[in-house]
Formats: structure tokens, sequence, C-alpha cells
């Protein structure tokens, strides 16, 4: 079995040519896209996509997936807009020539009552994904529809074909049980987001050391997959823009690039503990 490390490497600089100068630094083979110059990779336009692909190849760095914000609007948002920025997110992933574009289930008070417009508009989503040769790959996030498992695998189940991305550390901040949520969408799970946390307090933490319970999602993936590294450690640019409620750490750290430096042993030190050996930029097991 074979696992690659990927990264949010936007929580590391905001600089892009400094995040891949890291991932390598790290020895991180691929990038989840999500910041680039501090902006928001949905705002990136075609021409400048070009450039920072071929940047990123020249770097001997590969997207793994677009981390998009798709889906993180309210109920009440205009979603034909949204349908356009869609359509120009996987314009960008051909040009980074990734297939993955993460997305979430849009920001509801009310998921039961707004079960059927969610419905509505991930199949709308999925269908013009389909059109443009990408996949879309949801997230549990706080807030949204999807953000408790039973949620989760009721979208899978009602959307063909969508697949789906594990956050431990989303599933605490909402209270689930992480090992009820592994039970029934371990086999579901085409990737992962590497992110821990506590429960009392919803305060990030490095992988291993929240309640996310890190050791036995990595124990029991049973395929070959993806993890990519979302520290959440420190304060970085653009994070106001990710998540509606305040962020609490229970760690510190002097700069982005040290924090993100410990998210990595963190996660490397897990692999080890769990009897994975790193060869070539690949983790076996």
């Amino acid at each position: 079995m074979n696992i690659k490390l990927s990264a949010f490497a936007d929580e590391a600089a905001a600089d892009y040519a400094a995040q891949l100068q890291i991932l390598r630094e790290e020895r991180i083979p691929f990038i989840e896209l999500r910041g680039l110059d501090g902006k928001n990779i949905s705002a990136v336009r075609e021409e400048e996509a070009g450039r920072y692909a071929e940047q990123t190849e020249a770097a001997g760095i590969k997207v793994w997936a677009i981390g998009s914000p798709l889906g993180k609007i309210g109920m009440e948002d205009d979603f034909d807009a949204h349908l356009k920025t869609a359509e120009h997110v996987f314009r960008l992933a051909k040009i980074f020539k990734t297939e993955r574009v993460r997305v979430f289930s849009f920001y509801t008070k009310s998921p039961e009552k707004d079960r059927n417009e969610v419905l509505r508009r991930m199949r709308a989503m999925q269908q013009l994904a389909e059109c443009c040769g990408v996949v879309l790959y949801h997230e549990n996030e706080k807030e949204i529809y999807g953000d408790t498992a039973a949620r989760c695998a009721d979208l899978l189940r009602e959307v063909p074909r969508l697949k789906s991305v594990f956050d431990p550390a989303n599933y605490v901040q909402c209270g689930e049980d992480v090992s009820a949520a592994l039970r029934l969408l371990a086999d579901k799970t085409d990737y992962y987001h590497i992110k821990d946390a506590l429960y009392n307090s919803g305060e990030v933490v490095p992988a291993g050391q929240g309640d996310g319970h890190l050791q036995e999602v990595l124990e029991g993936i049973g395929k070959d997959t993806v993890l990519t590294l979302e520290p959440h450690l420190a304060v970085f640019e653009g994070y106001s823009h990710l998540e509606r409620t305040a962020r609490k750490t229970a760690f510190s750290y002097r700069t982005s690039r040290v924090a993100f430096a410990a998210a990595v042993q963190a996660l490397r030190a897990l692999l080890q503990k769990c009897s994975f050996k790193e060869e070539n930029g690949v983790w076996k097991k």
C-alpha cells in the first residue's frame, strides 16, 4: 500500500514561488491549490493559471487537486452565478492537469428542510463537472449540509459519481464521533485531509495530538491514497475567507513556515508509528 503526501501550501507562505520551494524542502510532491500569491484559486484568470502551471511543473511539483470554495455559499445566495464560477474553476483544473476539484455542500441552518435544494445544487455541479471532464470531491465542513457523517453518506448515495474527502478535525468540531464516521465512510473515502482538533474547545492541534483519531485513520487505510496536510496551526493569509467562525489554536508558532514544518513533522511521526516507511517520496507499508 502506497501513500503520497500533498499539502495546502498557502498555509506555509502566501507567495506561490515560496510555496513550491517549501514543498520541495519538506519532500512533499503534490499540492492542493487554494491560495496563490494571496489570491483564491477561483479568482485566478486562465492566462495566469497557465503561467502558474508552468511554474509548478518546473519546480517538480504536481497538482493533486483544486481546493476550491465551491459550495461555500448560503442557501439564499445566487446559485446560477455560482455555477459560472464553478465552470471557471473546472477549466482551471484542466490547465493545472488535475481532474480533482474539492467542493462543499452549502451553508444551511436547516439541513433537513434544505436537503432537496442541496441535492439539486450538488447534482447540477456534478453534471457540469462531468461535462468539463473533472471529478468533484466533497469535504465535510462545519455548518454546511454535509457536516455530519450521516449527511455525507446521504450526499454520496444521492449524487451519482460524487466522491469524498475525509477531514477528521471538521468532524471533531461538529461534535461527531470520528471512529463512527470512519466506519460509515472509510470505504467511500477517496483521500484524506490531515488536520486534528480537540472536542472540548474546537482548537486545532498537530496531527495525533487531538481527538481526531488520526492514528486510527492512518491504520485503517486499505488502499493507495493521498494525504493532504491542512495544518491550521497559525493564522495565514486568506484564512478569514475560509471559515465563518473565529479559529482557536492551542499551539502558537513564530511564523507560518515554522507552523507548517511542525505539522509535517507530526504527520511523518504518525506515519512511522503506523509502520509506514518513506521511499523516494512515497510512504509504503
